[in-house]
């Protein structure tokens, strides 16, 4: 009797993901590639994400894989937000729950703390340190409210946190990746568009001048990394222009964005999946980020117009 021949393994971009996908993933994840990719609905994703949901309108539970243990915290609960604007579902009394937590959570000048101290009684990466007080953080307060605005949501809390995050996008001199990453976030979706062209600019040659941005991959060592960040955990154009449309994608040619895409498509590594390049710190994080980080790798090729598939 004749062998069955083996299958071929998939030879595409996005059927290798697909594969890794369901290999490794959450089910929340699962549900977000179908959305993306497979056609699936967004009513899926929505009861994956409820799992995460806590009674005080914040999300928990890991959502934000770094972050362990069930209670809300602000990192999770802008994951929750970004995942429901993936969906077109960031609006509604969903996101009035949404905002009240953040209402509740949010530091006397209005903004949001990187990490609420509720989190000191479970484990943490080292990286986020946990403190009695914690100050205002643009990088948690950022994408929040500049995906609020995106939305068209209209709550009270958005007032103070909107202040709070032009008078730091404003002021900012010397920074690193992951801040400029929240400001570009802010700026793409807060409805003052010409004050936010103008902070745009600046912070692009900011970005520039510190070189925070890898415009040669060949040649990342040219290019330094930040304190606090893993040896090669360096940043390129399409990490701050996820879209074509972004204020961050006037500050790089097509040349040195094209590159940064190029660099992009070869990351994907042998099982299908996108590394992470920030430290892994336990087995379960890193093992629940990677399909996080490959979802959203292959939504920046597709959005910049590269075939995936």
């Amino acid at each position: 009797m004749a062998e069955k021949p083996l299958s071929s393994p998939p030879s595409t971009p996005l059927a290798r993901a697909e594969r890794f996908v369901w290999l490794t993933a959450r089910v929340l994840e699962q549900h977000r590639f179908a959305y993306h990719f497979l056609r699936g609905g967004p009513d899926q994703v929505e009861a994956a994400l409820l799992a995460y949901l806590n009674e005080d309108g914040g999300y928990g539970h890991a959502l934000e894989p770094d972050l362990r243990g069930p209670v809300s915290q602000p990192l999770h609960t802008a994951h929750a937000l970004r995942v429901l604007d993936s969906i077109g579902r960031c609006g509604g009394l969903r996101v009035e729950r949404i905002c009240r937590y953040l209402t509740d959570v949010s530091t006397h000048d209005g903004a949001l703390p990187a990490i609420h101290p509720s989190q000191a009684d479970y484990p943490s990466a080292p990286f986020v340190p946990v403190v009695d007080s914690p100050p205002s953080s643009l990088l948690a307060t950022g994408p929040v409210v500049g995906l609020l605005h995106r939305n068209q949501v209209w709550h009270a809390w958005l007032f103070r946190a909107t202040e709070f995050c032009w008078a730091a996008v404003e002021s900012l001199e010397k920074s690193h990746p992951y801040e400029v990453q929240a400001a570009v976030a802010f700026l793409d979706g807060a409805p003052d568009r010409s004050r936010a062209e103008a902070a745009a600019d600046r912070l692009g040659r900011l970005v520039r001048e510190q070189r925070l941005a890898v415009l040669d991959p060949d040649r990342p060592d040219d290019y330094p990394v930040a304190d606090g960040y893993a040896p090669d955990e360096h940043h390129f154009p399409h990490d701050y222009a996820r879209v074509p449309d972004s204020l961050a994608a006037h500050w790089f040619t097509d040349e040195e964005m094209a590159r940064s895409l190029d660099r992009l498509a070869a990351d994907q590594q042998e099982d299908g999946g996108w590394p992470i390049r920030w430290r892994a710190w336990a087995p379960g994080s890193a093992l629940e980020w990677r399909p996080i980080v490959t979802v959203e790798a292959l939504r920046t090729l597709r959005a910049h117009g590269r075939s995936i598939d």
